[in-house]
């Protein structure tokens, strides 16, 4: 074969007193690197705590120069159908060709405010990839990512739609990491949003420990505040 071809699993937890340490779902994904220096995510995320469970299967492309082409995605939410839709960028504008019980059929087309840092697409793989990927120059840095999303909405459960959000990511060093699926040199980010970002309300602190390579695969992180979560890579092929 041509690509090279990532796969693994997150385990996701709960930092709560009360569910310390017990399951909340879990993320399958695959990355696809393909010989054109073009990449394919595919990610499916079930979250059961708290209510009410999302479920999301997304596939993502990105093209050789780190911009996104296009976002396909499909929303369950409490077990029911929540909405599918599907985003593209030509460089210059975003469109969406979206469904779901509570919009009907709707259709966007935005002119995108450039340069673009990518699309936010919920997977926690995701969020880690645009982090890793982007060129960090030194310890401390902040950036401000500029980003489209398919839901403000902290777990993306709404309907497909076009949002910008903008939100500060920040480079804390590199570590070395242990996680179940191994050891590994790693990069220690971390996002902050203190409520202007554009998302559905203030998120809480987000760190996120990403390998120290091209791949940029999700190793461990969690998020503080209300949410109190834990993501951990317990699997992992290359």
């Amino acid at each position: 074969m041509k690509h090279r071809i990532i796969e693994g699993r997150l385990d996701y937890t709960s930092r709560k007193p009360d569910r310390l340490d017990q399951p909340r779902g879990y993320e399958t994904f695959m990355f696809t690197r393909h010989s054109d220096g073009k990449l394919t995510l595919r990610a499916h995320c079930e979250i059961e705590e708290p209510e009410p469970t999302v479920m999301r299967d997304i596939i993502y492309s990105i093209d050789e120069h780190g911009q996104p082409m296009d976002l396909h995605v499909r929303l369950t939410v409490g077990d029911a159908f929540m909405g599918s839709g599907w985003l593209r960028f030509d460089g210059k504008n975003i469109e969406c060709e979206s469904f779901g019980p509570s919009i009907g059929r709707l259709s966007q087309q935005v002119e995108a405010e450039l340069p673009m840092d990518g699309f936010g697409t919920h997977p926690i793989v995701s969020d880690g990839y645009m982090l890793g990927n982007h060129k960090w120059s030194h310890e401390g840095e902040r950036h401000k990512f500029n980003c489209y999303l398919p839901s403000p909405d902290h777990r993306g459960a709404t309907p497909p739609m076009i949002a910008q959000v903008k939100i500060d990511g920040i480079y804390l060093g590199k570590e070395q990491v242990t996680v179940k699926a191994g050891t590994f040199a790693a990069r220690h980010f971390q996002f902050v949003d203190p409520g202007d970002s554009g998302m559905a309300g203030e998120h809480p602190p987000y760190d996120l420990w990403i390998t120290d390579d091209e791949d940029c695969i999700f190793l461990k992180g969690g998020v503080g505040g209300y949410m109190m979560t834990w993501y951990e890579l317990v699997e992992l092929r290359r």
